[in-house]
């Protein structure tokens, strides 16, 4: 099996990376979501999803021009790093790290909660946290053992989590009433812009299924193909999902904010289809961590290969499982104690501000590798009509960015600051050594 220079091996396909990046982005959100966004818009809501699909779309089109350039693991911190130096690359990696640590504590929290609706006895504190401390631990054995065994379980968890979706979609229809897909009054952009900067929650992973991207075959070919089959997939699942909710619940879909699906399901199937669905959503959620701990600590792995990040045992590899060990159980720990102490809604929107700056970034290393790299390699995939897309890219993200509440922007503000100020204090001291 042929090996990367970061003695990472090659084993993960196309339907594999493709898997990795759908587990992600189909997580808590999309259970936990359509009846907030049903509160802010309505019937309107089906703009919202739109809008956020048309987003990651253009974001992740820049993702797979970049991705075929530049394949070694870290995703996102790897692209930007190598086009605008360590600097940037330590904002993305604390940014980068920061989102999915907000996100898997989010989803943590759902995980619970979903339960909770079941058992209502896992509502309790106590065994909140025992539980965070079983599944954050669980899934950082079973990924310091491998890759294989951390793909194993990601597509089995992938194909297990979109049964009940589809059939949830399938047999909704029945139920549907057309009055209440009825679109009384246009949202204005601000409603859709607000509701979008919660809603993208359930939109962003996909970048953090690419941290494996040093463990792909033939990641010039494949990094492209798995973005495209795993982001259209998943737009045209919400779009349904978002659509037989409404259907079937109408107005009422905004009062079951704790597990919207599983109400849809149980006025379509009875009891047992509120059951299924809500075991489906936190089958789902379990995936979405599984990812998350499988693609995110080789972000770090790679950040501190760089010495970006000054902790060099994140760099060691497993002499036996070949697997970036260190950096998989400081993920784990980091994830389990933002779980703790945070709860779903505030970590979604701490989640999905932070990668909207990382996927600026992106946006503009796409433009800054071309004007770098006139001279196009062999299989080297690139976006068609010109820098259209980086910039429109970049319209969108300043814009839903820009919708942010304003203790928000300055909070954010001051982390930017912090963060450059310890980053210019590490070098100093690094020089002093």
């Amino acid at each position: 099996m042929k090996e990367t220079n970061e003695h990472l091996k090659r084993e993960v396909g196309v339907m594999g990376l493709s898997a990795n990046l759908v587990n992600i982005m189909v997580g808590a959100g999309i259970f936990a979501l359509p009846a907030i966004v049903a509160a802010g818009l309505g019937s309107s809501s089906i703009y919202a999803y739109l809008f956020c699909g048309l987003l990651i779309t253009l974001v992740m089109l820049c993702f797979a021009e970049i991705g075929s350039k530049v394949t070694t693991s870290g995703g996102a911190y790897t692209y930007i790093q190598s086009s605008f130096g360590p600097y940037f690359g330590f904002l993305t990696v604390i940014l980068f790290v920061l989102s999915a640590t907000s996100a898997d504590a989010a989803v943590a929290n759902a995980l619970v909660d979903i339960i909770g609706t079941i058992f209502p006895v896992f509502k309790s504190g106590t065994l909140k946290i025992f539980i965070f401390f079983i599944l954050f631990g669980t899934l950082a054995f079973i990924n310091v053992k491998g890759i294989r065994e951390g793909m194993f379980l990601v597509k089995t968890i992938t194909i297990t989590k979109l049964i009940p979706l589809l059939l949830l979609v399938i047999f909704s229809w029945g139920e549907v009433s057309l009055d209440h897909l009825v679109i009384n009054s246009v949202p204005t952009i601000e409603d859709i812009g607000k509701i979008s900067l919660i809603l993208f929650f359930a939109f962003q992973g996909a970048e953090s299924g690419l941290s494996i991207s040093g463990e792909v075959k033939d990641p010039t070919k494949n990094i492209p193909r798995a973005i495209f089959i795993s982001v259209v997939g998943v737009l045209i699942l919400y779009i349904l999902i978002q659509t037989v909710s409404l259907g079937v619940l109408g107005a009422s879909l905004a009062t079951y904010k704790e597990n919207p699906l599983s109400f849809v399901a149980h006025q379509v199937f009875g009891p047992v289809g509120f059951t299924i669905i809500t075991i489906g959503a936190a089958i789902s959620m379990l995936g979405n961590l599984s990812s998350e701990i499988l693609s995110i600590p080789r972000v770090l792995f790679r950040a501190s290969k760089d010495k970006v990040i000054p902790i060099s045992s994140l760099s060691k590899v497993h002499h036996k499982f070949s697997t970036p060990y260190i950096a998989i159980i400081a993920y784990s720990i980091s994830g389990f104690l933002l779980a703790t102490f945070g709860g779903f809604q505030q970590m979604a929107i701490i989640s999905s501000a932070s990668i909207l700056l990382v996927y600026l970034g992106v946006t503009f290393a796409v433009i800054k590798q071309r004007r770098k790299k006139l001279i196009r390699t062999k299989n080297e995939f690139r976006i068609p009509g010109g820098y259209l897309v980086p910039i429109l890219s970049v319209m969108i993200i300043v814009w839903l960015l820009s919708n942010m509440e304003r203790q928000e922007v300055i909070g954010f503000g001051v982390s930017l600051t912090i963060l450059t100020f310890i980053y210019f204090l590490k070098g100093i001291i690094w020089k002093k050594k």
